[in-house]
Order: structure tokens, then C-alpha cells, then sequence
């Protein structure tokens, strides 16, 4: 009997090209959370799901402020039957490895997307996991994720850590030191700021360009990717049609970050005397006119004509009306004109600083350890998936068209479908309630049409009686 299965040739080929491709880069955490990962993919099926390979912490739980995370598809996915990765391998495996507790093999089938979600309104939340350790020096590192905000968020944060070290993970929380941080953060209608924090000798330093985030009710995924010197990429798929792409100099980031080393600022500097920053000063030049003060603010209307009807016997001396004298500029001012001596607006100035050392491996992260989830949201519902930690963006990119891009279409028209069903019941729900107030009205006694009577029964009282005595008369 044969270990495997017969397979078609293409099946082979595809099999075999997905091993090739595995073999020449390297992935250091990958965690779909028992998704079937596509149509022909490599997957790691373990007996325990993914909270095998999660922590869940500790961290404000004692105070009753620690929120949980829940296993699901989410609303509007492309599939929302289902059942996890270990189900799909059992229905529809083509080949099979098994060595312990861990399955590889080849999948066939639809994408069934499967997804944790942060659950339970004002709440901190916090979970990790570990893989082994490796450094980024000399190699590219990759970071990517989905997101997805089902909720009306108000306020909070959905982003990654990745930390260094030893970590302690049931009590991971917001005062663990993080060596990257990476992805959405919003707040009202303002705050919009997709993170991007790398940490240096204890120190954060965000990146400078201001990005911002996506905030609808669709899954984004985002990318990110530190390349070696002279060159940091930087780019992002969102759930439009276009990819968003943003390209930063290496250099100039290198150098933004050893700015705040090479220099520091001048402590109790103070703006010199002889220091000119007015950039506009009084033409001195400049001299008022001849009779400038003498122009009157009004003047008679030149154009305005005595009226025949007017009799100056009864009237008095007509007088034109005035009008706005159209000479009269105001109150003289010199002209203004470009101060010669400007020097700028002044900054305190930057010193050399004798503390300073090169370090070439600047764009070097402490050995990475732990990938962490730890936000705070007003509103639960953030839904988390495809998370990616790796050296290659050609595979990163070859996960986003696994997941993301076979589901986008399917998951768009599940939401606006969920859209309308939500107006429909809106709109239902409003005239029930608006029969439901006209039955109790009516079982009161309540006529609508006399509803304003009793309120100007007065009114109404003194109006009948003048029809009345109309009448009468």
C-alpha cells in the first residue's frame, strides 16, 4: 500500500515549486490561525489550534480590565462556516507527512478564513507569542498582518510588537519594552496614525513621515519591510484596488536617527541680541503724502439731486447725502518691505556630542523573540489574522494573494449585503415602533387630530365664544 496517494502532474509541480520556494527564504513565525491557506499551500496543522502557540496574559486582570480574544471568521467573511485548518486537511488532503502532533501537507479547496477578535468593550488586551529567536543584521525582515475593524472603534489601538529578550508572557502588558511596533492607531475622527516604531539602545524612534491608516469595515492588510542599506522599503496593501506604495531613502533615515545621537540641543540657550527675526519691516523711505490727513472719510454724493417737492421755507437748505470717500485710505502706514537683515526664525542649536559613537548596524534590532498583540480599545471587535514574520517579500506578497486578495471580493459583498440587511431592519424596527405608539394612543383614547386641543384649551375657549357672539349679533 503507498505511503502517498496518486497525484496529477500539475499537482506535483506545484507542490515541489512551494518546497523550492520555502527552501530560499526563511519564515520566522507565520500564524493564520488554522485558515485553509488557499488552493495548493504548505500547512502546519497543530493538534492543540492556536492557542497552543499563544499566551494569553495576565496583565490587568486583577483589576477587571483585561479583555479576551475570540476564535472566529468574523462578520462578512468570504466563508463564515468555518471549522479550522485540522478540518479542511481531514476532508480534503492530497498529500500527507505526519511526524507527532504536526501535519504537513497540501490542501485543496475554497478559502475558509479563520481569525481571532478582540471581545469585550473598554478593555486592555494582551497576547503574545513565541518562536525562535533571530537577528534582522544583514538579512531583510518582513512584518504582516491583517486587520479588520468591525466595530465603531471610538478609540483604540490594533497593532503589533515584536520584543526581544526574555519575556515574561502572562505578564506581558503596555510597560513591556518592544523592539518594533507596527500598524493602525485611532482615535475620534482626528487620529488616524498607522505606527511605525523601531527601538534603538532603549529608545523609540517613530518613523517621521506621518502615514495614516485605513478606518472602514473591511480586512487590511499591512507590510512591513526593512530592507538592508542604503535602502528602507516601507509599503502597504489596503483593500482598494491600487497598492500603496511609499519609498524611504535609507540615508535619510539613517541619518534622521543619527542626528539624535551625533548632536543634542543646546540646554539654556537663549535668542542673541544682535539676532533679526522679523521678516517684514516699515519701508523707512516711505513718506505720507502732502494732505494725506486732510482727505474727509465721507463726501457729499456728487450724483445726488435736490427733490422737487422740497421747500426750503419748511424744509430747510437741502443737503446731499455723503458717501464713503473712495480717496481716503485710513490711518497712513509706511509700506512694508523684505527685512535685509532677517536671519530666520531661531532654534535652539544643535552641539556635537562627545558621547557619540558610530554604529553601522544602526538599522540592527536586539534579537527578536516574540511577536505581541497589546492594545486598548473603547469598542471590541478588531479582528486579527495572517500574521507574518519573515526575510523575503516575494512570499509576503505571495501570502497576501492567498488570503487577502482570494477573499477581498467575497467579503465586500457579504458587507454590503449585511449593509442593506442592517437598513432594512433599521427601518422595520422604526415602524413597528411608530404602529406600536399610534395603538397605545388609540387604546388611551387618543384622537391625533384633537392632540393640541387640550393644551390651548383656553385658546380654543375664547375663539368659540367670539364665533359665538358673532353669531348672536
Amino acid at each position: 500500500m503507498p505511503l502517498l496517494p496518486p497525484l496529477s502532474l500539475s499537482l506535483r509541480l506545484a507542490f515541489l515549486s512551494l518546497l523550492l520556494h520555502l527552501s530560499s527564504s526563511e519564515v520566522f513565525f507565520e500564524e493564520r490561525f488554522d485558515a485553509n491557506l488557499g488552493s495548493i499551500v504548505l500547512a502546519i496543522c497543530l493538534k492543540d489550534g492556536w492557542e497552543s502557540r499563544w499566551v494569553k496574559s495576565d496583565w490587568k486582570r486583577s483589576e477587571g480590565k483585561a479583555g479576551s480574544f475570540k476564535h472566529t471568521a468574523g462578520k462578512w467573511a468570504g466563508d463564515p462556516d468555518d471549522k479550522g485548518m485540522c478540518y479542511f486537511v481531514a476532508l480534503e488532503l492530497d498529500i500527507l507527512l505526519c511526524t507527532n502532533n504536526t501535519c504537513v501537507g497540501a490542501l485543496t479547496g475554497p478559502n475558509r478564513p479563520s481569525r481571532i477578535q478582540t471581545h469585550t468593550d473598554a478593555r486592555h488586551f494582551a497576547i503574545s507569542a513565541k518562536f525562535p529567536e533571530f537577528s534582522n543584521k544583514n538579512r531583510t525582515l518582513v512584518v504582516q498582518y491583517s486587520i479588520k475593524f468591525e466595530q465603531d472603534i471610538e478609540c483604540g489601538g490594533a497593532y503589533i510588537k515584536l520584543l526581544s529578550g526574555y519575556v515574561n508572557q502572562k505578564k506581558f502588558g503596555g510597560d513591556t519594552p518592544y523592539s518594533f511596533m507596527f500598524g493602525p492607531d485611532l482615535c475620534g475622527t482626528q487620529t488616524k496614525k498607522l505606527h511605525v516604531i523601531l527601538s534603538y539602545q532603549g529608545q523609540n524612534y517613530p518613523i517621521k513621515k506621518d502615514l495614516q491608516c485605513e478606518t472602514d469595515k473591511l480586512t487590511h492588510v499591512y507590510t512591513f519591510i526593512l530592507s538592508l542599506m542604503p535602502h528602507i522599503v516601507f509599503w502597504s496593501i489596503t483593500g482598494k484596488e491600487i497598492l500603496e506604495a511609499c519609498i524611504l531613502t535609507g540615508i535619510s533615515f539613517r541619518l534622521e536617527r543619527l542626528r539624535t545621537l551625533m548632536q543634542k540641543r543646546l540646554e539654556h540657550a537663549i535668542l542673541p541680541l544682535d539676532w533679526d527675526d522679523r521678516e517684514y519691516i516699515d519701508d523707512p523711505n516711505d513718506t505720507k503724502p502732502e494732505g494725506y490727513d486732510s482727505i474727509p472719510r465721507e463726501i457729499p454724493n456728487p450724483k445726488a439731486k435736490k427733490p422737487d417737492s422740497w421747500d426750503e421755507d419748511e424744509d430747510g437748505i437741502w443737503k446731499p447725502p455723503k458717501i464713503r470717500n473712495p480717496a481716503y485710505k485710513g490711518s497712513w502706514k509706511p509700506k512694508r518691505i523684505k527685512n535685509p537683515n532677517y536671519k530666520g526664525k531661531w532654534k535652539i542649536p544643535w552641539i556635537d556630542n562627545p558621547e557619540f559613537e558610530d554604529d553601522p548596524d544602526l538599522y540592527v534590532l536586539k534579537p527578536l523573540k516574540y511577536v505581541g498583540i497589546e492594545v486598548w480599545q473603547v469598542k471590541a471587535g478588531s479582528v486579527f489574522d495572517n500574521i507574518l514574520i519573515c526575510d523575503d517579500p516575494e512570499y509576503a506578497k505571495q501570502v497576501v494573494e492567498e488570503t487577502w486578495a482570494r477573499n477581498k471580493e467575497a467579503e465586500k459583498e457579504a458587507f454590503e449585503e449585511a449593509e442593506k440587511e442592517r437598513k432594512a431592519r433599521e427601518d422595520e424596527e422604526a415602524r413597528r415602533a411608530r404602529e406600536e405608539g399610534e395603538r397605545r394612543r388609540q387604546e388611551r383614547g387618543y384622537d391625533r387630530r384633537h392632540r393640541d386641543r387640550e393644551r390651548y384649551k383656553d385658546k380654543y375657549r375664547r375663539r368659540d365664544r367670539r364665533i359665538i357672539w358673532m353669531i348672536i349679533m
